[in-house]
C-alpha cells in the first residue's frame, strides 16, 4: 500500500474568466495532518470543492487512495471514503443529535430504499448497527451526552462536534474539514484540537482549512499556502513560520503564536 492517499496533480479552475486555482499540486500521505492555509480568496474552498467532486475540474487529475476520482461524482467519491465538512454548518435542526450522525452511517449501508421500505430481514439488524456506530462517533466526540436532543437545541461550537460526528460515521480515510474552529470559543477550538489528533491517532488522514494559526501550527504536520490560487509554499509548521513569502502574504511580520498550543520552534 502506498504511503501516499491523496495527490492532486496540477488542478486549475476558474469562474467567468477569473481563475480561483491556478495549476495547484499536492500529495497528501496517510494518517498525516495536512494544512492548506492563505488569506480569503486564495482558492482554499475552492481546492476542497475540486478534490470532493463538487467542481469539475477545467485541468489536471486527482487521485484517491491509488484511483483516479476526477470527472466522477461526489457521492462516488464519498463512497470510496474521502468525507469533507463545510465551511458553514450543515445540521438538520428537526433531528435529534443521533438522527443527525446516523445519516453519515447509512452511506455505509448494505440495505436499499426497497428494502428498507418493505422492512425486508436484515433491515432492523442494519439499523442497530447504524445506531451503534453513530453513538460510537458521538463519544468520540464527546457528544453522547446530547444524543437524543434537538440538534437545534445545541449551542453552535456543539453542533460543530456533531457534524464531525455525521462526518465520521462515514467511515473515512481522509475526512476534509473546512474551516472547523470558525466561531468556536477559545476553550472549544482547545477541544477541537484535541479531537483532530484522536482522528488521526484512529488512522484516518486529515485534511484542514483553517484561518486559525494557533491551530493549524500547532497540530499540522505538513501546511501548504495559497495564494490567488496558487501554492506559493509548502513545508513543515516550522518553515512556514520562517518563510518570507508566506509571512509577506498572510501571516505579517507581527505575528506571534498564543498558548495553549506553544509557538513551534
Amino acid at each position: 500500500m502506498s504511503e501516499v492517499i491523496l495527490e492532486a496533480k496540477g488542478i486549475q479552475k476558474s469562474f467567468g474568466g477569473v481563475m480561483a486555482v491556478a495549476g495547484v499540486s499536492l500529495t497528501i500521505r496517510r494518517k498525516e495532518i495536512f494544512a492548506l492555509i492563505g488569506p480569503n480568496g486564495a482558492g482554499k474552498t475552492t481546492m476542497f470543492n475540486l478534490i470532493s467532486g463538487a467542481y469539475p475540474l477545467d485541468e489536471g487529475e486527482v487521485f484517491f487512495d491509488g484511483k483516479p476520482v476526477h470527472g466522477r461524482p461526489s457521492y462516488h467519491i464519498a463512497a470510496m471514503g474521502l468525507i469533507r465538512t463545510f465551511q458553514n454548518l450543515q445540521i438538520f435542526n428537526t433531528m435529534t443529535v443521533l438522527e443527525n450522525v446516523m445519516v453519515g452511517s447509512h452511506l455505509r449501508g448494505k440495505t436499499g430504499f426497497l428494502s428498507a421500505g418493505f422492512r425486508l430481514p436484515g433491515v432492523a439488524a442494519e439499523e442497530k448497527r447504524m445506531r451503534d456506530h453513530a453513538m460510537e462517533m458521538l463519544n468520540l466526540v464527546g457528544m453522547e451526552s446530547r444524543a437524543n436532543d434537538l440538534a437545534a437545541s445545541l449551542p453552535f461550537g456543539q453542533q460543530r462536534l456533531v457534524e464531525i460526528a455525521r462526518a465520521l460515521a462515514a467511515s473515512p480515510k481522509l475526512l476534509m474539514l473546512d474551516e472547523p474552529a470558525a466561531g468556536l470559543t477559545r476553550p472549544e477550538t482547545r477541544i477541537l484540537d484535541d479531537l483532530i489528533s484522536r482522528i488521526r491517532e484512529n488512522g484516518v488522514t486529515v485534511l484542514l482549512v483553517e484561518h486559525d494559526m494557533n491551530l493549524v501550527m500547532g497540530i499540522a504536520d505538513r501546511v501548504a499556502v495559497l495564494q490567488y490560487g496558487s501554492k506559493i509554499a509548502e513545508g513543515t509548521p516550522a518553515e512556514m513560520q520562517a518563510n518570507q513569502d508566506v509571512i509577506g502574504a498572510y501571516l505579517g511580520v507581527d505575528w506571534e503564536m498564543d498558548m495553549p498550543f506553544g509557538r513551534v520552534a
